[in-house]
C-alpha cells in the first residue's frame, strides 16, 4: 500500500523518516537528463509536482517525476543512471573551494566513479535514498541540519546499510562523541584532507565494486 507523502519538514522528524517520496531539483535534472533550469520551468507549468520547503529548498515528489519519466522518456530508467560497472559517490561539503579540490582529484584519478557533490546535509538527506550512493563523503560541521544529524537519519534507513562512510572533518574527536559519536561503519579522518589515503580508499572500493556486482 503506498504511503502518503508528508511534507518535507514532518517527514524528516519522522521516526521512520524515509527520502523515498522526493528528491532535489540536481537530482531530478539527472534522472530526466535535463537541466535544472528546465526541471525548474516544468515545476512551473505544472507538469511536474514539487513544493517548497521552509528554508526555501525546492521538493519534488518521486511519483511525478517517474509518471513524466514514463510518458517522455520510457526507455530510460534508472539502471541507465547509475551503471553497474562504477562506483557512486556523494560528497556532502558546504566549503566550494573544497568541494573543487574534491573535484580537481577525483578527475585526476579517471577512476570509474559518478560522482554527486552537494554542500548541503539536508540537500543530501532528500536524495540519499533515491541515488543509493556505495560511498557517501561528508564533512560534519555544516550550517542547518549539520552532518552529525545526517549521519544519525540515514543510520534508520536499512536501504543504506550497505553504504560506505567516511568522515572527513576538522571537528574534534571528543566534540563528536559529546554529539552521540559517529556510525559504527564511518571511518572518521581529520582535515587536511588526505588525499593519497582517499585515492587509494576509493581504488580498493572500485577494484570490489567490479568483483562482486
Amino acid at each position: 500500500m503506498s504511503r502518503e507523502p508528508k511534507s518535507f519538514e514532518a517527514a524528516i522528524t519522522a521516526s521512520d523518516f524515509s527520502s523515498d517520496d522526493y528528491c532535489g531539483t540536481s537530482y531530478a535534472a539527472k534522472m530526466l537528463g535535463l537541466s535544472v533550469a528546465t526541471v525548474q520551468s516544468l515545476v512551473e507549468k505544472g507538469e511536474i509536482d514539487a513544493w517548497k520547503t521552509l528554508g526555501g529548498h525546492r521538493r519534488i515528489a518521486l511519483q511525478s517525476l517517474n509518471a513524466y519519466l514514463a510518458k517522455h522518456s520510457p526507455q530510460l530508467s534508472r539502471a541507465d543512471l547509475h551503471p553497474k560497472n562504477r562506483l557512486r559517490v556523494l560528497v556532502v561539503e558546504d566549503d566550494e573551494a573544497t568541494r573543487d579540490l574534491y573535484r580537481c582529484h577525483f578527475d585526476e584519478w579517471d577512476l570509474p566513479v559518478d560522482c554527486t557533490w552537494m554542500s548541503s546535509a539536508l540537500d543530501a538527506l532528500m536524495d540519499i535514498a533515491s541515488m543509493r550512493p556505495d560511498l557517501l563523503i561528508s564533512d560534519l560541521s555544516m550550517p542547518g541540519v549539520d552532518g552529525i544529524e545526517m549521519l544519525r537519519t540515514i543510520k534508520r534507513n536499512q536501504q543504506l546499510a550497505d553504504m560506505q562512510i567516511v568522515v572527513i572533518s576538522g571537528m574534534a574527536v571528543d566534540a563528536i562523541a559529546a554529539r552521540g559519536g559517529l556510525p559504527p561503519q564511518a571511518r572518521l579522518i581529520q582535515k587536511p584532507i588526505n588525499f593519497d589515503w582517499l585515492h587509494g580508499y576509493v581504488t580498493a572500493l572500485v577494484m570490489a565494486n567490479a568483483k562482486w556486482r
